[in-house]
């Protein structure tokens, strides 16, 4: 039977698995799941339609579901889902979806949001995300597995970050930043593959190698991108990797992609 401290209110159609436990003062809302060795610290509130996997850890003063900032929102039965395995640090806010949207803020596994990180409506985070103290995601965002965003970061509503992308703290990015780069600045600059970040997740020389030459070709040689991605594919070795950021850079952007450099 889960473990709920006699200060907390929890609604009894709520859903938690017999492992769970609730500390002093949470409040935890009728349409809320939660899964197996879930830790809910004191003083957070849960609510919405917001359903949590299992073994996640949530810290004191974090609000998990409340409506969106959005003023198209009425009220609708719109979602937030998170994974396995998330911590969420003291004072994290992550809204839920609104109908004009997505309809649902989704959160991947093994994701760590560190203090006062906000995500909101309709954003979609991968896994292995890191989000440092006070970042913030606009409505729409989409995070590629393995992105890490640093403190104090702001990121405009629909920007895309490719997978393993990289931002230093205090950034500001209003376009897409494509996967594997390192990104700072206000207005954010790229400085080319985050090389030091993608040999400690185990990638190859070779590949990140590969990933330098396509930066140098799509970035910095003054080609149209529909030129320059044409150059890559007829010069540079093709790794999953060098394919991965060539998609992303043709993909449909609502924003546009980051092309300054450093």
């Amino acid at each position: 039977m889960a473990v709920i401290h006699p200060t907390a209110i929890v609604s009894p159609d709520a859903q938690l698995a017999d492992d769970v436990t609730i500390e002093a003062y949470s409040i935890i809302g009728p349409h809320v799941t939660i899964g197996s060795g879930s830790v809910i610290g004191p003083h957070v509130v849960i609510d919405g339609w917001t359903i949590m996997g299992e073994r996640n850890q949530v810290s004191p003063f974090s609000t998990i579901g409340a409506p969106p900032q959005d003023f198209s929102y009425a009220g609708e039965p719109t979602q937030v889902l998170i994974g396995n395995d998330c911590v969420m640090r003291e004072n994290v806010t992550i809204h839920r979806g609104t109908q004009r949207g997505a309809g649902v803020t989704r959160i991947g596994d093994h994701c760590y949001f560190m203090v006062s990180a906000h995500v909101a409506h309709d954003c979609q985070v991968g896994s292995h995300v890191v989000m440092a103290n006070g970042a913030t995601l606009g409505g729409h965002v989409q995070l590629g597995d393995h992105a890490s965003i640093g403190g104090l970061v702001a990121l405009h509503q629909f920007v895309r970050i490719g997978t393993y992308g990289f931002i230093g703290g205090m950034s500001a990015l209003g376009k897409d930043m494509p996967p594997y780069m390192l990104a700072s600045g206000a207005p954010a600059k790229l400085y080319g593959p985050n090389g030091v970040g993608l040999r400690r997740q185990g990638m190859s020389t070779e590949t990140i190698q590969a990933l330098k030459r396509s930066y140098r070709i799509i970035f910095r040689s003054g080609l149209s991108l529909k030129d320059a991605v044409e150059k890559v594919r007829a010069e540079v070795e093709p790794f999953p990797e060098v394919e991965t950021l060539l998609a992303f850079m043709t993909a449909p952007s609502k924003r546009g992609v980051t092309r300054d450099t450093v």
